[in-house]
């Protein structure tokens, strides 16, 4: 491994953790600007697409309307793999998200495994996430 693909791999997870951090914050409009333009979103839940988005715009709207009963999120990043060529990257990143909500009165937590298989693209010598595919295999009590 040479000096640049180190220097991709720590670039591309502080990508990942910065849009996880980002929904933590509901900056939904700071979180979609690590995405390219053209973006695709899709997330699947016990194997039927529950989400699928195209475009930056798209995203901020579904993201801030996912998030509006939760009073906090709190992503937790493990596994992160990638494979590089150039200014493409693949990867696999794993997830667990709590997020609170209030209902009557009562916080109730919810837990979201996620396992993303994302594609990244290299604009400008800056990554960005092209496309997103999440397959929530743990999904209690969240939507």
């Amino acid at each position: 491994m040479n000096i640049q693909e180190l220097s991709d791999r720590l670039e591309l997870r502080a990508l990942v953790d910065q849009i996880s951090i980002l929904a933590d914050k509901k900056d939904f409009s700071s979180q979609v600007e690590r995405f390219t333009e053209d973006a695709i979103t899709e997330i699947t839940v016990d194997g039927a697409i529950i989400m699928q988005l195209q475009g930056r715009q798209a995203m901020a709207n579904a993201f801030k309307e996912f998030n509006r009963n939760f009073e906090v999120g709190f992503h937790l990043n493990g596994q992160h793999t990638v494979f590089i060529e150039n200014d493409n990257a693949e990867g696999t990143l794993y997830s667990q998200i709590t997020m609170i909500s209030i209902k009557n009165g009562v916080k109730v937590k919810s837990t979201i495994g996620a396992i993303y298989h994302d594609h990244y693209i290299r604009v400008n010598g800056k990554w960005f996430l092209s496309a997103r595919r999440g397959n929530f295999v743990i999904a209690d009590d969240a939507f």
